[in-house]
Protein backbone atom coordinates (compact mmCIF):
# COMPACT_ATOMS: atom_id res chain seq x y z
CA UNK A 1 0.00 0.00 0.00
CA UNK A 2 1.27 3.36 -0.62
CA UNK A 3 2.85 5.46 1.72
CA UNK A 4 1.02 8.99 0.58
CA UNK A 5 -1.90 9.92 -1.29
CA UNK A 6 -0.38 11.78 -3.68
CA UNK A 7 1.86 10.62 -6.49
CA UNK A 8 4.68 12.83 -5.76
CA UNK A 9 5.58 11.72 -2.47
CA UNK A 10 5.25 8.09 -3.17
CA UNK A 11 8.03 8.56 -6.49
CA UNK A 12 10.15 10.48 -4.20
CA UNK A 13 9.56 8.06 -1.25
CA UNK A 14 9.79 5.16 -3.57
CA UNK A 15 12.71 6.52 -5.45
CA UNK A 16 14.77 7.19 -2.29
CA UNK A 17 14.88 10.83 -2.20
CA UNK A 18 13.13 11.48 0.94
CA UNK A 19 15.49 12.76 3.70
CA UNK A 20 13.20 15.77 5.81
CA UNK A 21 9.68 17.41 4.91
CA UNK A 22 8.92 20.07 6.78
CA UNK A 23 4.84 18.79 6.91
CA UNK A 24 4.64 15.61 4.94
CA UNK A 25 1.02 14.95 5.80
CA UNK A 26 -0.03 18.73 4.52
CA UNK A 27 2.00 18.67 1.55
CA UNK A 28 0.46 15.38 0.65
CA UNK A 29 -2.57 16.55 0.74
CA UNK A 30 -1.62 19.70 -1.80
CA UNK A 31 -0.20 17.74 -3.55
CA UNK A 32 -2.85 15.50 -4.52
CA UNK A 33 -5.38 18.31 -4.61
CA UNK A 34 -3.56 20.66 -7.04
CA UNK A 35 -0.71 21.77 -8.79
CA UNK A 36 2.42 22.56 -6.79
CA UNK A 37 4.99 24.82 -8.21
CA UNK A 38 7.96 24.14 -6.64
CA UNK A 39 11.93 25.20 -6.77
CA UNK A 40 15.50 24.11 -6.59
CA UNK A 41 18.05 26.99 -6.78
CA UNK A 42 21.50 26.26 -8.54
CA UNK A 43 24.53 28.41 -8.30
CA UNK A 44 26.11 30.28 -11.33
CA UNK A 45 29.57 29.26 -9.92
CA UNK A 46 30.92 27.41 -13.19
CA UNK A 47 29.95 27.07 -17.02
CA UNK A 48 28.65 23.34 -16.53
CA UNK A 49 26.80 21.66 -13.06
CA UNK A 50 28.05 18.44 -12.60
CA UNK A 51 27.31 15.23 -11.35
CA UNK A 52 26.86 16.42 -7.59
CA UNK A 53 23.90 18.30 -8.93
CA UNK A 54 22.20 15.83 -10.40
CA UNK A 55 19.89 14.40 -7.72
CA UNK A 56 18.30 18.12 -7.37
CA UNK A 57 17.67 18.34 -11.46
CA UNK A 58 16.04 14.91 -11.19
CA UNK A 59 13.90 16.58 -8.41
CA UNK A 60 12.50 18.45 -10.56
CA UNK A 61 12.10 15.67 -13.22
CA UNK A 62 10.42 14.14 -10.91
CA UNK A 63 8.54 17.12 -9.82
CA UNK A 64 6.91 17.42 -14.08
CA UNK A 65 6.83 14.00 -14.46
CA UNK A 66 3.90 13.97 -11.03
CA UNK A 67 1.88 16.59 -12.55
CA UNK A 68 3.23 19.62 -10.52
CA UNK A 69 5.45 22.53 -12.08
CA UNK A 70 9.37 23.16 -11.62
CA UNK A 71 11.24 26.08 -11.27
CA UNK A 72 14.61 26.53 -12.14
CA UNK A 73 16.00 29.50 -9.44
CA UNK A 74 19.61 30.45 -11.22
CA UNK A 75 21.57 32.37 -8.79
CA UNK A 76 22.33 35.53 -10.37
CA UNK A 77 21.77 37.96 -7.75
CA UNK A 78 22.87 35.12 -4.58
CA UNK A 79 26.15 34.03 -6.78
CA UNK A 80 27.34 37.63 -6.09
CA UNK A 81 27.38 36.98 -2.60
CA UNK A 82 27.98 32.99 -2.58
CA UNK A 83 26.40 30.25 0.14
CA UNK A 84 28.51 29.07 2.56
CA UNK A 85 27.18 25.84 2.80
CA UNK A 86 29.56 22.78 2.94
CA UNK A 87 32.50 24.77 2.43
CA UNK A 88 35.63 25.72 4.25
CA UNK A 89 36.92 28.86 2.80
CA UNK A 90 35.16 32.36 1.27
CA UNK A 91 34.18 31.80 -2.42
CA UNK A 92 35.83 33.61 -5.03
CA UNK A 93 33.20 36.47 -6.30
CA UNK A 94 32.49 37.21 -9.88
CA UNK A 95 31.29 39.65 -12.24
CA UNK A 96 28.16 39.72 -13.79
CA UNK A 97 29.82 38.78 -16.70
CA UNK A 98 31.00 35.49 -15.64
CA UNK A 99 27.25 34.98 -13.92
CA UNK A 100 25.65 35.95 -17.08
CA UNK A 101 28.02 33.16 -19.10
CA UNK A 102 28.06 30.83 -16.76
CA UNK A 103 23.85 31.01 -16.72
CA UNK A 104 23.34 30.76 -20.61
CA UNK A 105 25.94 27.82 -20.43
CA UNK A 106 24.48 25.84 -17.45
CA UNK A 107 20.78 26.23 -19.35
CA UNK A 108 20.87 23.48 -22.23
CA UNK A 109 21.31 20.84 -19.46
CA UNK A 110 17.75 21.93 -18.00
CA UNK A 111 15.64 22.19 -21.36
CA UNK A 112 17.16 18.47 -21.90
CA UNK A 113 15.94 16.91 -18.27
CA UNK A 114 12.64 19.04 -18.33
CA UNK A 115 10.16 20.28 -20.73
CA UNK A 116 9.22 24.24 -21.03
CA UNK A 117 6.64 26.47 -22.01
CA UNK A 118 3.57 28.38 -21.37
CA UNK A 119 1.30 25.25 -19.54
CA UNK A 120 0.21 25.16 -16.13
CA UNK A 121 2.91 22.22 -15.73
CA UNK A 122 5.67 23.60 -17.74
CA UNK A 123 8.91 24.63 -16.29
CA UNK A 124 10.37 27.95 -16.10
CA UNK A 125 14.23 29.42 -15.52
CA UNK A 126 14.21 32.28 -13.29
CA UNK A 127 17.31 34.38 -12.42
CA UNK A 128 16.49 35.98 -8.68
CA UNK A 129 18.63 38.93 -9.53
CA UNK A 130 15.58 40.25 -11.27
CA UNK A 131 14.64 41.10 -7.46
CA UNK A 132 17.65 41.19 -5.30
CA UNK A 133 19.44 43.34 -7.00
CA UNK A 134 16.82 46.00 -7.02
CA UNK A 135 16.54 45.35 -3.23
CA UNK A 136 17.25 48.98 -1.10
CA UNK A 137 19.73 47.43 1.92
CA UNK A 138 17.62 49.98 4.11
CA UNK A 139 14.60 48.24 2.68
CA UNK A 140 16.16 44.75 3.67
CA UNK A 141 17.04 45.72 7.14
CA UNK A 142 13.61 46.97 7.80
CA UNK A 143 11.36 44.78 6.53
CA UNK A 144 13.17 41.30 6.51
CA UNK A 145 15.85 42.12 9.31
CA UNK A 146 13.34 41.67 12.05
CA UNK A 147 12.40 38.28 11.49
CA UNK A 148 16.64 37.12 11.90
CA UNK A 149 18.12 36.76 14.84
CA UNK A 150 22.12 36.19 15.02
CA UNK A 151 21.43 33.45 18.20
CA UNK A 152 19.39 31.46 15.07
CA UNK A 153 21.75 31.79 12.78
CA UNK A 154 24.57 30.33 13.98
CA UNK A 155 23.30 27.47 14.89
CA UNK A 156 22.62 26.50 11.67
CA UNK A 157 25.16 23.69 10.05
CA UNK A 158 26.64 25.90 7.27
CA UNK A 159 27.30 28.75 9.60
CA UNK A 160 28.63 26.62 12.88
CA UNK A 161 30.93 24.20 10.74
CA UNK A 162 32.98 26.78 9.24
CA UNK A 163 33.39 28.46 13.25
CA UNK A 164 34.02 25.11 14.78
CA UNK A 165 36.82 24.99 12.68
CA UNK A 166 37.47 28.90 13.25
CA UNK A 167 37.38 29.16 9.36
CA UNK A 168 36.46 32.96 8.21
CA UNK A 169 32.98 33.22 7.79
CA UNK A 170 32.35 37.14 6.30
CA UNK A 171 29.43 39.48 6.99
CA UNK A 172 29.20 38.51 2.94
CA UNK A 173 28.58 34.93 3.26
CA UNK A 174 26.06 35.68 6.57
CA UNK A 175 23.78 37.39 4.63
CA UNK A 176 23.12 34.61 1.95
CA UNK A 177 20.31 32.99 4.38
CA UNK A 178 18.21 35.85 4.40
CA UNK A 179 18.91 36.43 0.86
CA UNK A 180 17.59 32.85 0.01
CA UNK A 181 15.05 32.91 2.95
CA UNK A 182 13.61 36.21 0.40
CA UNK A 183 14.29 34.52 -2.71
CA UNK A 184 11.24 31.59 -1.36
CA UNK A 185 9.33 34.75 -0.32
CA UNK A 186 9.02 36.60 -3.83
CA UNK A 187 8.59 33.25 -5.58
CA UNK A 188 5.71 32.06 -3.44
CA UNK A 189 4.46 35.44 -4.74
CA UNK A 190 5.31 35.83 -8.52
CA UNK A 191 4.71 32.04 -9.05
CA UNK A 192 2.23 30.99 -6.39
CA UNK A 193 5.48 28.38 -5.32
CA UNK A 194 4.72 26.18 -2.51
CA UNK A 195 7.74 23.95 -2.32
CA UNK A 196 11.61 24.46 -2.24
CA UNK A 197 13.78 21.49 -2.91
CA UNK A 198 17.24 21.04 -1.72
CA UNK A 199 20.10 18.95 -0.25
CA UNK A 200 20.45 18.21 3.34
CA UNK A 201 22.54 20.61 3.77
CA UNK A 202 19.82 23.58 2.45
CA UNK A 203 17.31 22.46 5.53
CA UNK A 204 17.79 25.60 7.37
CA UNK A 205 17.53 28.15 4.54
CA UNK A 206 14.62 26.18 3.39
CA UNK A 207 13.35 26.81 6.94
CA UNK A 208 14.29 30.26 7.22
CA UNK A 209 11.94 30.90 4.61
CA UNK A 210 8.79 29.18 4.84
CA UNK A 211 9.30 31.31 8.40
CA UNK A 212 9.69 34.53 6.70
CA UNK A 213 6.92 33.81 4.44
CA UNK A 214 4.73 32.91 7.14
CA UNK A 215 5.61 36.06 9.64
CA UNK A 216 5.11 38.15 6.65
CA UNK A 217 1.69 37.25 5.70
CA UNK A 218 2.33 34.61 3.03
CA UNK A 219 0.72 31.44 2.23
CA UNK A 220 1.92 28.02 3.80
CA UNK A 221 5.21 26.86 1.75
CA UNK A 222 6.48 23.78 2.17
CA UNK A 223 10.40 22.22 2.81
CA UNK A 224 11.79 19.04 1.13
CA UNK A 225 15.56 17.98 1.54
CA UNK A 226 17.55 14.64 0.09
CA UNK A 227 20.13 12.86 1.99
CA UNK A 228 23.49 13.83 0.80
CA UNK A 229 24.66 11.31 -2.00
CA UNK A 230 27.61 9.61 -1.28
CA UNK A 231 28.86 6.56 -2.72
CA UNK A 232 29.52 2.95 -1.05
CA UNK A 233 32.81 3.94 -0.03
CA UNK A 234 32.06 7.19 1.36
CA UNK A 235 33.11 9.46 -1.05
CA UNK A 236 31.19 12.57 -2.46
CA UNK A 237 29.10 11.48 -5.39
CA UNK A 238 30.67 13.11 -8.53
CA UNK A 239 34.08 13.61 -7.08
CA UNK A 240 36.93 11.89 -8.75
CA UNK A 241 40.23 11.64 -9.29
CA UNK A 242 40.43 13.63 -12.12
CA UNK A 243 38.43 16.08 -10.90
CA UNK A 244 34.71 16.72 -11.16
CA UNK A 245 32.00 14.64 -14.09
CA UNK A 246 30.94 17.43 -15.71
CA UNK A 247 27.30 17.20 -17.44
CA UNK A 248 28.52 19.79 -20.58
CA UNK A 249 29.35 17.78 -23.36
CA UNK A 250 32.23 20.73 -23.72
CA UNK A 251 33.55 19.54 -20.51
CA UNK A 252 33.89 16.10 -20.70
CA UNK A 253 33.51 13.82 -23.95
CA UNK A 254 30.18 11.44 -24.10
CA UNK A 255 32.38 9.00 -23.75
CA UNK A 256 33.72 9.55 -20.61
CA UNK A 257 30.60 10.84 -18.76
CA UNK A 258 29.09 7.30 -19.69
CA UNK A 259 32.41 5.67 -18.27
CA UNK A 260 31.85 6.90 -15.13
CA UNK A 261 28.46 5.56 -14.58
CA UNK A 262 29.52 2.14 -16.21
CA UNK A 263 31.97 2.18 -13.15
CA UNK A 264 29.95 2.28 -10.71
CA UNK A 265 30.25 0.38 -7.68
CA UNK A 266 28.56 -2.72 -7.49
CA UNK A 267 26.69 -1.88 -4.01
CA UNK A 268 25.49 1.28 -5.84
CA UNK A 269 24.22 0.33 -8.48
CA UNK A 270 20.28 -0.14 -7.79
CA UNK A 271 20.28 2.59 -5.98
CA UNK A 272 21.73 5.02 -8.68
CA UNK A 273 19.28 3.59 -11.14
CA UNK A 274 16.70 4.99 -8.95
CA UNK A 275 17.96 8.32 -8.43
CA UNK A 276 19.36 9.19 -11.47
CA UNK A 277 17.05 6.99 -14.31
CA UNK A 278 13.46 6.95 -15.42
CA UNK A 279 13.86 2.89 -15.22
CA UNK A 280 10.74 1.74 -14.02
CA UNK A 281 10.88 0.20 -10.67
CA UNK A 282 10.42 -2.89 -11.07
CA UNK A 283 13.08 -3.45 -14.02
CA UNK A 284 15.32 -1.70 -11.00
CA UNK A 285 14.82 -4.31 -8.95
CA UNK A 286 15.35 -7.35 -11.70
CA UNK A 287 18.69 -5.23 -12.21
CA UNK A 288 19.84 -5.14 -8.87
CA UNK A 289 19.41 -8.65 -8.89
CA UNK A 290 21.87 -10.13 -10.41
CA UNK A 291 24.93 -11.77 -9.80
CA UNK A 292 28.72 -12.09 -10.55
CA UNK A 293 29.22 -10.34 -13.56
CA UNK A 294 26.10 -10.23 -15.14
CA UNK A 295 26.15 -6.76 -12.76
CA UNK A 296 27.41 -5.38 -15.61
CA UNK A 297 24.22 -5.83 -17.33
CA UNK A 298 22.65 -3.29 -14.45
CA UNK A 299 25.95 -0.85 -15.04
CA UNK A 300 25.85 -0.46 -18.32
CA UNK A 301 21.69 0.00 -18.83
CA UNK A 302 22.89 2.87 -15.80
CA UNK A 303 25.00 4.45 -17.91
CA UNK A 304 23.52 4.50 -20.41
CA UNK A 305 20.03 5.79 -19.24
CA UNK A 306 21.80 8.70 -17.94
CA UNK A 307 24.18 9.52 -20.47
CA UNK A 308 20.70 9.31 -23.06
CA UNK A 309 18.97 12.04 -20.86
CA UNK A 310 22.00 13.81 -20.26
CA UNK A 311 23.70 14.04 -23.77
CA UNK A 312 21.26 12.81 -25.76
CA UNK A 313 20.62 9.03 -27.18
CA UNK A 314 22.86 8.78 -29.87
CA UNK A 315 25.83 9.88 -27.16
CA UNK A 316 24.61 6.76 -25.18
CA UNK A 317 25.12 5.18 -28.54
CA UNK A 318 27.95 5.64 -29.45
CA UNK A 319 29.70 5.35 -25.92
CA UNK A 320 28.41 2.14 -25.33
CA UNK A 321 29.57 0.81 -29.00
CA UNK A 322 32.84 2.11 -28.28
CA UNK A 323 33.29 0.57 -24.92
CA UNK A 324 32.53 -2.68 -26.51
CA UNK A 325 34.71 -2.79 -29.23
CA UNK A 326 37.57 -0.96 -26.89
CA UNK A 327 37.40 -4.00 -24.36
CA UNK A 328 35.67 -6.60 -26.14
CA UNK A 329 36.53 -10.02 -24.45
CA UNK A 330 36.11 -8.17 -21.16
CA UNK A 331 38.12 -9.27 -18.85
CA UNK A 332 39.10 -12.11 -20.09
CA UNK A 333 42.43 -14.50 -20.52
CA UNK A 334 44.14 -12.36 -22.53
CA UNK A 335 44.15 -9.81 -20.99
CA UNK A 336 47.52 -9.53 -18.57
CA UNK A 337 47.01 -9.71 -14.86
CA UNK A 338 48.71 -8.16 -11.79
CA UNK A 339 48.14 -8.81 -8.09
CA UNK A 340 48.63 -4.93 -6.74
CA UNK A 341 50.79 -4.96 -3.69
CA UNK A 342 49.61 -2.90 -0.83
CA UNK A 343 51.54 0.53 -1.26
CA UNK A 344 52.20 -0.01 -5.14
CA UNK A 345 52.75 3.44 -7.06
CA UNK A 346 50.65 3.73 -10.03
CA UNK A 347 54.25 3.89 -12.34
CA UNK A 348 55.35 0.66 -10.31
CA UNK A 349 52.29 -0.81 -11.55
CA UNK A 350 52.64 0.32 -15.50
CA UNK A 351 56.39 -1.13 -15.07
CA UNK A 352 55.10 -4.47 -13.70
CA UNK A 353 52.34 -5.21 -15.70
CA UNK A 354 55.01 -4.20 -18.96
CA UNK A 355 53.25 -1.34 -20.13
CA UNK A 356 56.51 1.12 -19.77
CA UNK A 357 60.07 -0.05 -19.54
CA UNK A 358 60.75 2.16 -16.42
CA UNK A 359 59.04 4.28 -13.77
CA UNK A 360 60.22 7.16 -15.65
CA UNK A 361 58.49 6.30 -18.56
CA UNK A 362 55.56 5.31 -16.67
CA UNK A 363 55.52 8.88 -15.23
CA UNK A 364 55.61 10.30 -18.55
CA UNK A 365 52.92 8.91 -19.85
CA UNK A 366 51.09 9.79 -16.74
CA UNK A 367 51.68 13.44 -17.55
CA UNK A 368 50.21 13.12 -21.24
CA UNK A 369 47.19 11.75 -20.10
CA UNK A 370 47.66 8.37 -21.73
CA UNK A 371 46.70 6.18 -18.58
CA UNK A 372 43.51 5.27 -17.47
CA UNK A 373 41.94 3.16 -14.38
CA UNK A 374 38.71 1.63 -15.18
CA UNK A 375 39.04 4.35 -17.86
CA UNK A 376 39.17 7.40 -15.90
CA UNK A 377 42.10 9.53 -16.76
CA UNK A 378 44.97 9.83 -14.14
CA UNK A 379 46.70 12.56 -13.96
CA UNK A 380 49.02 11.86 -10.36
CA UNK A 381 52.16 10.49 -10.79
CA UNK A 382 52.27 9.83 -7.03
CA UNK A 383 48.99 7.94 -6.64
CA UNK A 384 48.60 4.51 -4.30
CA UNK A 385 47.07 1.93 -6.34
CA UNK A 386 44.11 0.54 -4.26
CA UNK A 387 42.48 -2.90 -4.91
CA UNK A 388 39.35 -4.57 -3.06
CA UNK A 389 39.68 -7.85 -1.70
CA UNK A 390 38.11 -9.87 -4.85
CA UNK A 391 37.75 -6.72 -7.10
CA UNK A 392 39.18 -6.54 -10.76
CA UNK A 393 39.98 -2.83 -11.84
CA UNK A 394 41.15 -2.42 -15.16
CA UNK A 395 44.65 -0.26 -16.25
CA UNK A 396 45.05 1.44 -19.97
CA UNK A 397 48.21 2.67 -21.48
CA UNK A 398 46.58 4.70 -24.51
CA UNK A 399 43.93 2.91 -26.83
CA UNK A 400 45.60 -0.95 -26.85
CA UNK A 401 47.56 -1.84 -23.93
CA UNK A 402 44.71 -3.00 -21.62
CA UNK A 403 45.80 -5.23 -17.95
CA UNK A 404 43.61 -6.56 -15.08
CA UNK A 405 44.65 -5.12 -11.20
CA UNK A 406 43.94 -7.80 -8.72
CA UNK A 407 44.44 -8.38 -4.87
Amino acid sequence: MPAYRSELLNVLDQRHYTHQITDAERLDFLASEQIVPGYVGFDPTAPSLHVGNMVQIMLLRRLQQTGHKPIVVMGGGTGKVGDPSGRDETRQLMTDEVIAANIASQRPVFERLLTFGDGPTDAVIVNNDEWLSGLGYLELLRDIGPHFTINRMLTFDSVKSRLDREQPLTFLEFNYMILQAYDFRELAERYGCRLQMGGSDQWGNIVNGIELTRRTGGDELFGFTTPLVTTADGKKMGKTASGAVWLNEDRLPAYDFWQFWRNTDDRDVGRFLRLFTDIPLNEIERLERLQGSEINDAKVALANAVTAMVRGEEAATKAEATARETFAGGAGEDLPTLAVAEGMSLPAALSAIGFTASNKEAKRKIAEGAVRLDDEVLSDPGMVLTVEEGQQRRLSLGRKKHGILTR
